[in-house]
């Protein structure tokens, strides 16, 4: 079943909106639609990866992260002593 919903957004990104849904042969409602099902995580997202995301899967480990903060701070700590 679908409802109507109405939102409340700028009209500069309404604009910049349409634009992209249109470039991406798609109509707003369904861009709007596909971004909630990914942010509650029911649906896997229907659009698909860019290459350039697709080629940077994977460069990372999966905890690869973590040490981030740390690992900064130590090169920060020798850059300037």
């Amino acid at each position: 079943m679908q409802t109507k919903l109405t939102l409340s957004i700028d009209n500069d990104i309404i604009e910049q909106a349409k634009e992209y849904a249109r470039q991406q042969h798609r109509s707003l409602s369904n861009l709007v639609e596909n971004y909630l099902k990914l942010v509650v995580r029911k649906e896997t997202p229907t659009e698909e990866i860019s290459p350039i995301v697709a080629s940077l899967m994977g460069i990372l480990p999966p905890n690869g992260a973590d040490n981030f903060r740390e690992e900064y701070t130590d090169y920060l700590e020798n850059k300037y002593r």
